[in-house]
Parts: structure tokens; C-alpha cells; sequence
């Protein structure tokens, strides 16, 4: 043998021998897994391997199928279902690896080329078993920050935690109960075929189940056919371990029927539309000011120094629990405010829907809805089924609207994080004292409501829990602000934000352009869109209104907005505080006697050029504060209190004042024929003389006209607008027809002689005042179709 030919031998020989040491370590490593997830089923002999000197084909030791004595079914291990554990297999390997697919029984996937070996005999070799290795999920991998989303899961509640409970019990089947229960479970989940029922252990049919329904769903239906097959001792067994998962999967099956679909307006059964298809986020910001806008088309209206916030101080709704307190703690209790109309409701919506769709906050093992409504109607329940001395905890509140809730512990646990939603403070509508109210502990321990409320709020009851309290400003004001870690107010839509969301609603891309440049045709309206609730009225009337081919010549009327507010916030008051069916809301004399009240004293804010009320204007004018400022969705409380600690209150914004002060003007003509305006004024020069009855609908304008004129640009302007629109017919014996006013009611007349004397005061008018009467004129006149 020639030289050359030995070292050949000799090295070939000793990467043989290096070839045999890797492959007999491969085979001393454990099976990998589930964490310790292992099939009880598997058995560790493995086949031996030859080498073939002469093709160099590496071969690989397979499992040996076997049997146990236990379920007798023969292992024979299927294509394991890609899921997000085994997918980590092939993410975690390291880079260039050559990976060896051990789940193929043909050898024929393997490279046989003498060449190939060569080229890949100093890669590493990675087993890609069907059991990958420690679970990984990617999402929370990089998550270093516990304060970013989407947060991370409870351990009793993820994914490997299922799969271990749900196959140490199957494997305590027998051969038949197995099989009899992956019938039963085909039976009643058919995305389980019957092959992925048939073929593989229990590990393999675990696997499929927990890839197709998840592990929630997997679960429960796991419980329910063990229950089925006569299992219940297991089922229970099953139960008990994984109890912080299934009361997850109730509560979000809850949130997730309640809030997935919007409801809008008056409902009507499969026409609501999906919350994920026209919700757009509103601005949240730390800075609050009252949340009253004091833009104005005749210039703005400060109705205190204004804050401006800034974009450090936006905060996103899934995001009002990953803040902080100063001292660096998380925060507890979180208030979010705003004025009627900002949409604090679908804001909650949107939280709830996210967090039960996994979308967001998933370390929040339970997220709860406790609304002050419920509170109410539990207290006012005692109240009359109950006597004063049979009191309730806060856990028999919540089990009472949640029964599935009924028993567990958790919420007793100091590491258990969890959100109770406390929404509509405003519609508690009882007084509490927050200074002597008694200090109780503990979830269990029996009080009445308000002393249960209170101590929600001092962290004695469900201190373990994050509070989120929303309602009103004028109700929230007065939770003290030391039980309060983190306060936001909602303060609506940027220009932005209002073309997203009337473009969002809709499919067909001309509509919508048509729309968003419609409503910018009134600078009023396109200020007062900020408010989402008035932003989804302009979309819905101007839906329906371009059906018809020749609307959209002439600009939208802007008295119309205002009345449709005004008839659905006062709807709202009856039905949300006072418990009236939407059926049965007819106003009675003192609501409309109430009204009238609200425009009385919006006349005496405009007559002095003010914008700021206080409490003993209220009293002035009869008017219940409650109902007023809390209930009516007209105003809303400043909350910047003045130098002598006098709370400030204003409408929700200053040109709804005017419409309500011009509203009881017309009432006032319209049902009992007095001209209020009708006082002495000084009449202006183009005026030579007065030639209507004051007691005519032209002498009603001819001395609003008076007015405007002696006063500064912009102080009666728009009052005088909203009073010629009320003129219209369709304002006043169409739209609070039946509201504010009787059924049938007759038109004004005289409306031809307002028209004369409108057009000749434009001829005769300032060239600063020609634009708003031509606005005056166009509202009297034109039709809404």
C-alpha cells in the first residue's frame, strides 16, 4: 500500500470514529418536550444503527413504536401539527445547522449523493423532534419591559400549563375510555377530523386540539366530554387545575359578546356594525381642562386659561395601566372624564374587546365589569326586597351579575392582577362620605353599598385590584383626588381623526369623500365634530341623504344638528337615569318645563357675555343641579375651581348656550306669544322705522336683528341664526313636534314677511354682518331632504 492510500485510511478511519462518538451522544439526550411534557406512551428504546462504509449514508434511530399497559393504543406518531411550539423548533436552531427530519420514515428524504455527504458531514446535526424544546413565545421573548403590551400571560393561564393538565389526564384513561372519549369529542368539534382523532398518542391529539381551538376552548370542551363519558372525577380534577383559565375564557366570552358589535342610536336586530371596523381612538390625554372646546366661528370663547396639551401627555386606552404613580409603583385606580358626547362608553368597548380577543394587557388575568348602574340597582333592590339590616360584600356583588364568578379565590390573592370596571359614576346618583364612611377589609366582609363603594376606593376592599372609574365631570369631581392615582380625560378628534372615522364607515370611497367635504361646509359643525358622538350623527344624516342624486348643492343646515342633539341627549336622561323604555319617552310637563329653564338661563349667560355659571345661578332658575349638570348632556363642570373655591360650570360647548338661549326666545313666542326681545332697545340707523308687530314672527327677528346689530360682532350672531332656523317649519313642526311641543303643532306664520325683511336688512347691513344674515336667511328657507 502506498503511502499516500494509508494517510487517506487513516484519517477516513478517525472521522468514523468522530461520526459514532456524536451519534451514541445524540442518542443519551432525552427526548425533548413540552417543557417536561412527555407522552406516558413513549418508550425510550431506540433502534440501533449500522454504518455503510462504502456509501457514507447517515442514518437515523427512530422510536420504536410500543404499547402500554394502561391505554393499549399502539404509538405511531403522526406529522406533527405545526404549532407555536413546534414552529420554535425550527426558530430556535442555529444558524446554517442542517436539521435531520426524525418524523419521516422514508430514508429516501435523507441525501444519498456521496457528494452531498461530503459537503454536509461538518455541519451540525439537529434532530427536529415532534416534541420541540422549551416552549418559547415569540411575542413575549423580546419583552424585557413589563409595562409594554401586550404583557404576559399568567403561567396557570398559558399555553404549556394546559397541554401538561390536559394530557397527565387523558393518560390516566384506559385503552376504551381513550377512544371512546376522541369520539365523543369528534362528535361535538368537527374542525377535529377524525383522522387527527384516530391516529397518534395523546400527546399528538392534545397537540391538534390545543393548534385548531386554542387552549380555552380545547379545555372546555376537554371538561365537558369527560363529563359525558362518565369521567367526573377527572373532569373535576381537570377543573380544579386549570380554573384560572376557564373563568378567563368566561369573562372574555362575556366582553366579547357585549362589545364586539356597536350600538348605535335606536338598534335594530343585524344592522349594528362590528367595533373593529369603525372604531377610531380619540385623544386621551393627562391634561384635562374641562374637556370644553373654545374654538368659536366668531372667534373663541376662553373659558378659563386653557391648557394645551401637549403629545407627551397622550396616553392610549389599552394603556391606562402600564402608567406609573411618581414614586415609580404602578397605578391603581385610574378616573377617565369627559364631556357628554366623547365617548367614554365605546372607549371601555374597545379595553374590554382587545384585552378578550388577547390583544393587549394579557398580564391581566381577569378583567371584570362592576358599572355603578349595577350598584344602584342592587341598593335601590335592598331597598325594597331587603331589610336595612341585610347587607352585601363586594364579592356578592359581583358573583350576583357574574355567577360563574361564584366561589373562587383569586381575587383574595396578593400576586393576582386583575381590572374591575367601575363605569357611570354619574348614574350612581347617591351621595357618599368619603371622610366617615366606616373602613372595612377584605372582599367578603358585608356593608351597605355606598360604605362598599367608598372603600373600593380607599383600597381596603379588592386591594388587589386595578379600579377604573369613568363618568362625567360634574360627578366625578367630587371622588377626592388623594384616592385617585391617574387621571384622563378624553378630549376627542383631531381634524384627522374626524376624516378617518366618517372615511372608515364606509365602503364606497365616493361617499365618504363626499361626506368629510360636506360637513366642512359649516365651520360650526366642523368645530363641534370634534366630539365622536356628533361625528357619527353627521355621518348617519348625511348617509341618508345622499341617496337622493341632487342633495349636496347647498351647504346643511346647522339648526337641524343642534335640535337632534337636544331631542337625543334629553331621550338619553330619561332612559339612562330615570329607567324610561325607549318606547315610553314622552316628556312630561316638568322635563319640558326644565328645558325651557336650561334656554332661560342660557339667555341670561348671553346677556351678560358670559360663558361660566355657578350653582346659585342654578337655584335662581329653578334647576335641580343633579339633573341639570349630570344628567341633561348639556353642560359640563369646569375643573378649575375660581379663587374662592366655587365650582364652574358651562355648557359642553358655548354655541349649543346660544342655540338653547335662541330656543327658549321661540319657545317663548311659539307657545305663549310673548317677544321677550321686546325691550325698548335702541333700533339702529338702516332700521328708518319699525313696521311689524312685535307680536308677529317679523318683529321676533326685527328685534333679535336690533340686538345683534347694537352689540359687538359675534355676541348675538349665531343666537340670531339658530333663531331664524327654529323658524323653519321643519324645525319646529317636524323635529321637536312631539318632544318639546305637541304633536301637530301648526306653523308660524308671518314666515314671508321674515323673509322680506331679512333680505332687505342684507342690502342695508355692515359688510361684516351681510355673511352671517345670508346664513340667517338660508336656514329659515332651505329643506332638508
Amino acid at each position: 500500500m502506498d503511502p499516500d492510500t494509508e494517510v487517506q485510511r487513516i484519517f477516513k478511519n478517525e472521522e468514523e470514529v468522530d461520526d459514532e462518538e456524536e451519534q451514541r451522544k445524540k442518542l443519551m439526550r432525552p427526548p425533548s418536550s413540552y417543557g417536561s411534557m412527555k407522552s406516558d406512551s413513549d418508550n425510550t428504546e431506540e433502534e440501533g444503527g449500522d454504518e455503510d462504509d462504502e456509501a457514507d449514508d447517515v442514518l437515523v434511530e427512530l422510536p420504536e413504536p410500543s404499547t402500554t399497559e394502561e391505554t393499549g393504543v399502539q404509538m405511531i406518531r403522526s406529522e406533527s401539527p405545526e404549532t407555536l411550539y413546534t414552529m420554535t423548533t425550527m426558530q430556535t436552531k442555529p444558524p446554517g445547522a442542517f436539521v435531520i427530519e426524525t418524523r419521516s420514515s422514508d430514508l429516501e428524504d435523507f441525501p444519498e449523493d456521496d457528494d452531498e455527504v461530503d459537503e454536509d458531514e461538518d455541519e451540525l446535526l439537529v434532530t427536529n423532534s415532534p416534541e420541540p424544546p422549551e416552549p418559547i413565545e415569540p411575542d413575549d421573548a423580546m419583552q424585557t419591559d413589563e409595562n409594554s403590551q401586550p404583557g404576559k400571560l399568567h403561567p396557570e393561564q398559558d399555553m404549556p400549563h394546559v397541554f401538561k393538565s390536559i394530557q397527565s389526564t387523558l393518560t390516566d384513561l384506559s385503552k376504551d375510555d381513550l377512544l371512546n372519549f376522541k369520539m365523543w369529542f369528534h362528535q361535538w368539534e368537527r374542525r377535529i377530523t377524525l383522522t387527527d382523532t384516530i391516529c397518534g398518542d395523546v400527546l399528538d391529539f392534545v397537540d391538534k386540539t390545543l393548534e385548531i381551538l386554542g387552549e380555552e376552548r380545547a379545555l372546555s370542551h376537554t371538561i365537558h366530554t369527560l363529563e359525558n363519558i362518565g369521567k367526573f372525577e377527572l373532569a373535576k380534577k381537570l377543573d380544579k387545575q386549570c380554573k384560572r383559565v376557564l373563568i378567563r375564557h368566561i369573562l372574555r366570552g362575556e366582553l366579547n359578546r357585549k362589545h364586539s358589535a356597536l350600538y348605535e342610536g335606536v338598534s335594530h336586530a343585524g344592522r349594528q356594525p362590528l367595533l373593529e371596523t369603525v372604531y377610531v381612538e380619540p385623544l386621551i390625554t393627562t391634561c384635562s381642562y374641562g374637556g370644553v372646546d373654545p374654538s368659536h366661528e366668531f372667534g373663541p370663547r376662553h373659558l378659563t386659561p386653557l391648557q394645551v396639551p401637549s403629545n407627551v401627555t397622550y396616553v392610549g386606552v389599552t394603556d391606562l395601566f402600564r402608567q406609573q404613580k411618581d414614586d415609580g409603583t404602578p397605578v391603581r385606580t385610574v378616573l377617565t372624564t369627559g364631556i357628554p358626547g366623547m365617548g367614554l362608553s365605546v372607549c371601555v368597548a374597545k379595553f374590554c374587546l382587545d384585552w378578550s380577543e388577547h390583544r393587549s394587557n394579557l398580564d391581566l388575568q381577569f378583567v371584570i365589569k362592576l358599572s355603578f348602574r349595577a350598584i344602584r340597582n342592587l341598593r335601590n333592590r335592598q331597598d325594597r326586597e331587603r331589610p336595612p339590616s341585610q347587607i352585601m360584600s363586594v364579592m356578592e356583588m359581583i358573583e350576583f351579575y357574574h355567577p360563574d364568578l361564584r366561589g373562587i379565590t383569586f381575587l383574595d390573592e396578593e400576586n393576582c392582577k386583575y381590572l374591575v370596571i367601575m363605569d357611570g359614576f354619574d348614574r350612581y346618583q347617591h351621595p357618599l362620605d368619603w371622610e366617615n364612611a366606616p373602613v372595612i377589609h377584605g372582599n367578603h366582609t358585608k356593608a351597605h353599598p355606598d360604605v362598599v363603594i367608598v372603600n373600593i376606593f380607599r383600597g381596603t376592599v379588592l386591594p388587589g385590584a386595578r379600579i377604573w372609574i369613568l363618568g362625567r365631570p360634574a360627578a366625578v369631581s367630587q371622588i377626592p383626588s388623594k384616592f385617585i392615582d391617574f387621571t384622563t380625560e378624553i378630549q376627542g378628534y383631531t381634524e384627522e381623526m374626524k376624516d378617518h372615522f366618517l372615511t372608515k364607515r364606509f365602503i364606497e370611497a365616493e361617499v365618504a369623500a363626499k361626506i368629510v367635504a360636506h360637513y366642512k361646509r359649516l365651520p360650526t359643525l366642523k368645530i363641534l365634530t370634534r366630539q365622536p358622538f356628533i361625528c357619527w350623527m353627521a355621518a348617519k344624516v348625511f348617509e341618508r341623504r345622499f341617496r337622493y342624486p341632487d342633495y349636496g348643492t347647498e351647504p346643511p343646515r346647522l339648526t337641524s344638528f343642534y335640535i337632534n342633539i337636544f331631542v337625543i341627549q334629553s331621550n338619553r336622561r330619561l332612559a339612562f337615569y330615570h329607567g324610561r323604555m325607549e318606547i315610553k319617552l314622552v316628556w312630561s310637563a316638568e322635563d319640558k318645563q326644565m328645558l325651557i329653564n336650561v334656554g332661560k338661563l342660557a339667555l341670561t349667560m348671553l346677556e351678560k357675555n358670559t360663558s361660566v355659571f355657578y350653582e346659585e345661578d342654578l337655584k335662581e332658575h329653578g334647576l335641580p343641579f343633579q339633573e341639570v349638570l349630570v344628567c341633561s348632556g348639556f353642560c359640563s363642570e369646569i375643573l378649575t375651581p375660581t379663587s374662592d373655591g366655587r365650582r364652574q360650570f358651562c355648557f359642553f360647548h358655548y354655541t349649543f348656550q346660544e342655540f338653547m338661549a335662541a330656543l327658549y326666545v321661540f319657545s317663548m313666542f311659539y307657545v305663549e306669544s310673548k317677544n321677550i326681545l321686546d325691550s325698548g332697545s335702541r333700533i339702529p340707523k338702516i332700521f328708518t322705522s319699525s313696521k311689524w308687530s312685535t307680536k308677529s314672527a317679523a318683529g321676533l327677528v326685527h328685534c333679535a336683528i336690533v340686538r345683534t346689530f347694537n352689540a359687538p360682532l359675534g355676541h348675538y350672531d349665531m343666537f340670531l341664526r339658530f333663531l331664524c332656523g327654529l323658524l323653519n317649519p321643519e324645525s319646529h313642526e317636524d323635529l321637536l313636534a312631539g318632544a318639546l311641543y305637541p304633536s301637530r303643532s301648526p306653523k308660524v306664520d308671518g314666515l314671508d314677511e321674515v323673509q322680506r325683511l331679512l333680505e332687505q336688512t342684507i342690502q342695508k347691513a355692515p359688510a361684516d354682518r351681510v355673511e352671517n344674515l345670508k346664513e340667517c336667511l338660508r336656514e329659515m328657507i332651505q329643506e332638508d331632504q
